[in-house]
C-alpha cells in the first residue's frame, strides 16, 4: 500500500471510530427505557442536542480559524478525547435528567473538530479524485454513526456497554490520528466572514446548491435518529416479537451502515456523471423510500431488509457532493463562509425534523411518520435541476454537471 492510501485508510478508520459517538445517545434509548421513564421529547432532545452542538462547534472553529492555529491532527485528537469524556460522563448523571442533553451538546460540538477537520486533512491528498476521497470520509462518518446500533447488539440492552465501547472507540481514534501524515502542507483555511453569508442566498448557483442540501438534510438525520424505533415497532407486528430488540438494532445498523457503500459509489459516480445528476437520482430514490416506509410497516423481515439497504445507500450517497458543489461554485475567498453557512443551516434544520417525528407518530402512527419528510428530497431535486440549468453549473466536477 503506497503512502497516500495508507494515510487515507488511517484517517478513514479514525473517522469511523470517532463518529460512533454521534448516535450513541440514540442507540441507547431502548435500554434506557427498560430501566427508567424516558419520554419521546427527552429522546428527541438527546438526538437534536448533538446537531445543535455541532453547529456551535462549527461556528466556533470558523470564527477562530482553529484549524490554522492548531495542527489538524492535534485538534482532531483533542476533540475526540473530550467527546469521549463527555460521553462517559453519562455514568455520573441521571440519563433521563436535564444534564443528558448538555453532554450530548458537548459531544456534538467536539464532532465539529473531527468531521470537518478530517475533510481538511484528507484534502491534502486530493488531486482529481476529490469526489472519491470526500466520499470515503462521508462513508466513514456513516459507518461510525451506525456502529452504536451494532455495539448495542453485543451489549444486549445494557446501555452502559454501548456508552463504554463508543467512548473507547473515540479515544482510540484520538490517539491513532497522530500517526496521520499529510500529502502536502495544509493550506490556510478559507476565512469565515459573516458579512458574506447572504451570498449563499443571493448568488443563484449557490442558492440552488444550498437548497438541494437543505432538502437532503430535512430527511437524513430525522430518519437516522428514529429508524431503530420505527423498525422495532414494525417488527413487533410480525411473529417472533421476542427477538425484536436485537433484530431492530441489526437492521438499523444495516440501514445506516449501507450508506458507506452509497457514499463511496456516489463519490466515484459524481466525478464521472456529474454532481447534479447524482444528487437528483439519490434524492428521488430516498424520497420514494420515505413514502414506501409506511407501506412496508409491519411486513415480513425480508421486505424491511430490502428497504433498509436501498434507503440506506441512497439517503447519504449524495451528501458529500453538496459540499463539493459549494466549494466549486464559490470564489476562493468565500469558500470558508459558504461551507460554514451551508453546514450550520443544514444541521439546524435537522433539529426541527428530529423533534417533529414524535408528533408525526402521534398523528399518523409509524406507518405515516416519515411520509412528510419526503418533501425535503423532492424539493432538493427541483433545486438541483434549477442549478443544472444555469451556465455556471459547468464549474462542477471539471465540467461534469
Amino acid at each position: 500500500m503506497n503512502r497516500k492510501w495508507r494515510n487515507v485508510a488511517l484517517l478513514t478508520l479514525c473517522e469511523v471510530l470517532a463518529m460512533t459517538l454521534w448516535f450513541s445517545g440514540s442507540a441507547i434509548i431502548p435500554g434506557l427505557r427498560a430501566e427508567m421513564a424516558l419520554s419521546d421529547g427527552q429522546a428527541a432532545a438527546m438526538a437534536s442536542a448533538v446537531s445543535i452542538g455541532f453547529v456551535a462547534g462549527t461556528l466556533l472553529n470558523a470564527l477562530l480559524t482553529l484549524v490554522d492555529r492548531v495542527r489538524p491532527q492535534f485538534l482532531f485528537m483533542l476533540s475526540a478525547l473530550i467527546a469521549a469524556g463527555a460521553n462517559l460522563a453519562t455514568f455520573a448523571i441521571d440519563p433521563a435528567g436535564p444534564w443528558m442533553p448538555v453532554l450530548r451538546f458537548v459531544v456534538g460540538a467536539c464532532m465539529a473538530g473531527v468531521y470537518p477537520v478530517g475533510m481538511v486533512m484528507i484534502s491534502s491528498w486530493t488531486d482529481k479524485d476529490r469526489g472519491l476521497l470526500v466520499g470515503l470520509l462521508v462513508a466513514a462518518l456513516t459507518l461510525g454513526s451506525g456502529a452504536p446500533h451494532l455495539i448495542d447488539v453485543f451489549g444486549g440492552l445494557d446501555w452502559r456497554f454501548t456508552i463504554t465501547a463508543s467512548s473507547a472507540c473515540a479515544a482510540g481514534a484520538g490517539l491513532l490520528v497522530l500517526l496521520f501524515e499529510p500529502g502536502r502542507p495544509f493550506g490556510r483555511a478559507a476565512r469565515f466572514k459573516p458579512a458574506q453569508m447572504l451570498q449563499a442566498w443571493t448568488d443563484p448557483a449557490l442558492r440552488y446548491a444550498n437548497l438541494g442540501y437543505f432538502g437532503h438534510m430535512i430527511e437524513l438525520y430525522a430518519v437516522w435518529a428514529w429508524i431503530a424505533l420505527f423498525l422495532a415497532s414494525s417488527l413487533a407486528l410480525a411473529p417472533g416479537a421476542e427477538a425484536v430488540p436485537h433484530l431492530a438494532k441489526l437492521l438499523a445498523f444495516t440501514m445506516i451502515g449501507s450508506g458507506a457503500i452509497g457514499s463511496i459509489a456516489g463519490g466515484l459516480l459524481a466525478d464521472r456523471v456529474g454532481r447534479t445528476r447524482l444528487t437528483m437520482a439519490c434524492m428521488c430514490v430516498s424520497g420514494l423510500c420515505c413514502l414506501l416506509a409506511g407501506f412496508v410497516f409491519g411486513m415480513p423481515v425480508w421486505v424491511l431488509v430490502l428497504l433498509c439497504v436501498v434507503w440506506g445507500i441512497s439517503i447519504v450517497a449524495d451528501s458529500a457532493q453538496f459540499s463539493a458543489s459549494v466549494i466549486e461554485l464559490s470564489p476562493p475567498d468565500y469558500v470558508g463562509t459558504m461551507v460554514t453557512t451551508q453546514t450550520c443551516v443544514g444541521f439546524m434544520l435537522t433539529v426541527g425534523t428530529i423533534h417533529a417525528v414524535p408528533y408525526l407518530v402521534d398523528a399518523f402512527g409509524w406507518s405515516g411518520a416519515f411520509v412528510p419528510l419526503a418533501a425535503g428530497p423532492f424539493l432538493g431535486v427541483l433545486a438541483m435541476a434549477r442549478l443544472r440549468a444555469l451556465p455556471r453549473s459547468a464549474q462542477l466536477a471539471h465540467g461534469k454537471r
